[in-house]
């Protein structure tokens, strides 16, 4: 049974700094590509970063672009989200996503996910 269970979200202040990750299991952890999405109040899921099996390929969406850092520990089958200057607009529920093969970030595209961490950001 494949599992996902997000960890470290909470209340930040603007301009504060909060480190998710995400622990699978039952699953070769070393051949998916691992996204981040989120899901603000009243507002549809959007794609926040994802990154490759390999490290060596992520990509991020705009508005997170050079204030978030995805990476993941093949040795230990999780994957972070390293959120830095963070703004109230960034409050949302997170959730951490699995893909066979290449990265994608269409939600749709992703075969599990996790239970979702909420992340709340105060102006």
């Amino acid at each position: 049974q494949v599992r996902l269970v997000e960890s470290g979200g909470g209340l930040v202040q603007a301009g504060g700094s909060l480190r998710l990750s995400c622990a699978a299991s039952g699953l070769t952890f070393s051949s998916y590509a691992l996204g981040w999405f989120r899901r603000p109040p009243g507002k549809e899921r959007e794609f926040v970063a994802v990154i490759r099996w390999s490290s060596d390929s992520t990509y991020y969406a705009d508005s997170v672009k050079g204030r978030f850092t995805i990476s993941r520990d093949n040795a230990k089958n999780t994957v972070y989200l390293q959120m830095n200057s963070l703004k109230p607009e960034d409050t949302a529920v997170y959730y951490c996503a699995a893909r066979l093969g290449y990265s994608n970030s269409d939600p749709r595209e992703y075969d599990y996910w996790g239970q979702g961490t909420q992340v709340t950001v105060s102006s």
